[in-house]
């Protein structure tokens, strides 16, 4: 994370983000999880993020076909839960293959061995 920077520091480090959350998402969600547990998931493991940001990413991607989820109501309140389609763990499959090609280039590019 960008220490106490600048703004042009916080809100590029915002974009880097967004570009990688889709990714993040979909690897949690190899197995079945509600919203709450999946932002727990994803906080403990360094990438926080909000309410207002998973829940339309979620819909978002549940209506392009990646993730298929059903209600269930267990011990509470009924929730949603959410996994990967067969199309979301081909789109899982394709962007983690790119994702290891990008980190190579990067490493090369950040240690000036281009």
């Amino acid at each position: 994370m960008v220490g106490q920077g600048s703004e042009q520091g916080r809100k590029a480090e915002q974009d880097l983000r967004k570009g990688v959350l889709v990714l993040a998402v979909l690897s949690q969600l190899r197995t079945q999880q509600y919203g709450y547990s999946l932002r727990q998931a994803l906080g403990e493991s360094g990438m926080p993020i909000e309410e207002g940001t998973l829940y339309p990413l979620l819909r978002r991607l549940e209506n392009q076909g990646l993730l298929a989820s059903e209600w269930r109501i267990e011990d509470g309140p009924p929730r949603r839960y959410y996994q990967l389609s067969a199309q979301g763990a081909e789109v899982y499959r394709d962007l983690t293959t790119a994702w290891s090609s990008l980190t190579m280039v990067m490493d090369r590019l950040l240690d000036g061995k281009s």
